[in-house]
C-alpha cells in the first residue's frame, strides 16, 4: 500500500498507465484552461488595431486551425503513447540529445511563468495601492507561492483549479464584454473598421499562431492523461480554437471599445473591480502553473532530480525574477517562442517514421544530430526569413533536415 501511495502520479520517468488516465471533460478542461492567458488578449489587442471585423476573424479562425493542428497532433501522440513531452524528445533527439528540447520549453514556461505573475501582481497593485511597490511585490509573492503550489502537486492541483476557473473565467469575462459593447455608441463591425490599420491576415494568423505555439510545444504533458489517442487530439484542438480564440476576442473587444488590452482594463472602468480581481488571477492561474509543471518536467529530465524538487526552484526563480522578466524580457521570450514549432515537429514527425519504437521505452541512440540541428537550423529560419509566418518557416526547415537524417539511416 505505501509504494502505490508514494508511485509518482505524474509519470515524470514513465508512461501513463491506462489505470490512471482522466476522463474526457477533465482532460477538456485542463486544456481550455492552458489556453486562457492574458497574453493572448494583449495580441487580440494587436490584431483588433490592425484588421477589421472580418480580418479579425479570418486571421483568428486560419492561425487558430493551423495551431490547432500543430498541437492537436502532439496531443494525439501523447495520449497514444501516455509519455511526456521530455520522454518523446528522447525518443526523437536521444538521451542526451532530448536535453536541448527541455531546456528551451524550461527556459521560456518558466520566463513565462514569471511574466504572467507579474501580469496579475502589477495592474492589481496599481488599482489597490496606485502601484506602491510594497503591495506589488506581496501581490508577486503570494501569487507565486499559489501557482507553484499548483504545479508541485501535479495534475491532481492542475485538475482542481481548470474545474473552478474555466467556467469562471468564461461567464465573467463575457457579461464584462457585453457590459462594454452596450455602452458603445458603435456595432463592433463598425467598432473595428475606426482602428483597423495595415495588418495583413496572414500576418494577423502569425500572431495567433505565435501566442501560444511556445505552450502548445508542451501539450503531450497533459494530453498523456487522456484514454486514447483521438480523444487527446480531439480535446486539444477544440481547446485551443475555443479558449485561445475567446481570449483574443476579449483582448480584441477590450482595445475597441475601453481602449485597453485585456478584459481586467474593461471591467476596471465598469466598476467591476471584484470580478477584474478574480478574472484576471484565475485567468493567469491556469496557464502559469501549466507553465510550471511542463518546466519542471523538462529540468527533472536534464538534471535527473524529481519534478517536484525542479517545480518547487522553477517557482522560486520565476517570482523572485518576476518583475524585471516582465519589463526586460518579453521580447526575448516572443523570440524563444519561434524556436519551439521545430521541436514539436521533429517529435510528431519522429513518431510517424518509428511508432513501433514507442511501444517500450529503451532508447538506443545518445544524441540524434539531424533533429538537434533540425531545431538550431529551424530556430534561425523561424526567427530569421521575414516572410511567411515565422513559425511554419521554422518547423519547415527542421522537418527537411530531420527528414535527411531518417533517410540516411540517423535513428
Amino acid at each position: 500500500m505505501s509504494n502505490l501511495n508514494n508511485h509518482d502520479h505524474d509519470y515524470a520517468e514513465s508512461a501513463v498507465p491506462p489505470f490512471d488516465r482522466r476522463s474526457n471533460l477533465t482532460l477538456f478542461m485542463i486544456m481550455l484552461g492552458f489556453t486562457f492567458f492574458s497574453a493572448s488578449m494583449w495580441a487580440g489587442q494587436t490584431l483588433a488595431q490592425g484588421l477589421d471585423w472580418a480580418g479579425f476573424w479570418t486571421a483568428l479562425l486560419l492561425g487558430g486551425a493551423i495551431l490547432g493542428a500543430y498541437t492537436g497532433a502532439l496531443g494525439y501522440i501523447g495520449a497514444k503513447t501516455g509519455l511526456s513531452m521530455d520522454l518523446l524528445a528522447r525518443k526523437a533527439f536521444g538521451e542526451k540529445g532530448s536535453f536541448v528540447p527541455s531546456a528551451m520549453i524550461a527556459f521560456t514556461q518558466i520566463g513565462w511563468f514569471g511574466v504572467g505573475v507579474a501580469m496579475f501582481a502589477i495592474p492589481v497593485a496599481k488599482v489597490m495601492s496606485g502601484g506602491d511597490k510594497t503591495v506589488e511585490w506581496a501581490l508577486v509573492i503570494i501569487g507565486g507561492f499559489l501557482m507553484t503550489v499548483t504545479a508541485y502537486y501535479g495534475i491532481k492541483s492542475l485538475t482542481a483549479i481548470s474545474y473552478v476557473a474555466v467556467p469562471a473565467v468564461g461567464v465573467l469575462g463575457l457579461v464584462a464584454t457585453y457590459m462594454a459593447v452596450s455602452q458603445g455608441d458603435a456595432s463592433l463591425v463598425d467598432q473595428f473598421a475606426k482602428n483597423s490599420g495595415n495588418l495583413t491576415v496572414i500576418s494577423g494568423a502569425g500572431i495567433v499562431i505565435g501566442s501560444f505555439v511556445s505552450g502548445g510545444t508542451a501539450t503531450p504533458n497533459f494530453t498523456r492523461f487522456a484514454k486514447n489517442g483521438p480523444v487527446g487530439a480531439v480535446a486539444t484542438v477544440v481547446a485551443f480554437l475555443l479558449g485561445n480564440s475567446l481570449m483574443f476576442f476579449f483582448g480584441g473587444v477590450a482595445s475597441a471599445y475601453a481602449g485597453g488590452n485585456d478584459i481586467f482594463e474593461v471591467m476596471i472602468k465598469l466598476g467591476l473591480f471584484s470580478m477584474a480581481f478574480i478574472v484576471l488571477g484565475l485567468n493567469i492561474w491556469t496557464t502559469n502553473d501549466n507553465a510550471l509543471y511542463s518546466g519542471g518536467l523538462g529540468l527533472a529530465n536534464i538534471t535527473g532530480f524529481s519534478k517536484k524538487a525542479m517545480v518547487l526552484i522553477s517557482g522560486a526563480v520565476g517570482t523572485v525574477g518576476a518583475v524585471w522578466l516582465y519589463n526586460n524580457f518579453c521580447g526575448w521570450l516572443s523570440m524563444l517562442n519561434a524556436t519551439l514549432p521545430p521541436v514539436g515537429i521533429i517529435l510528431i514527425l519522429s513518431y510517424m517514421c518509428n511508432s513501433q519504437s514507442y511501444e517500450n521505452n529503451r532508447i538506443t541512440t545518445e544524441v540524434n544530430w539531424f533533429a538537434v540541428a533540425g531545431v538550431i537550423i529551424g530556430a534561425v529560419a523561424a526567427n530569421y526569413i521575414t516572410w511567411g509566418i515565422s513559425a511554419i518557416n521554422g518547423m519547415v526547415v527542421a522537418a527537411v533536415c530531420y527528414l535527411a537524417g531518417q533517410m540516411i539511416g540517423i535513428r
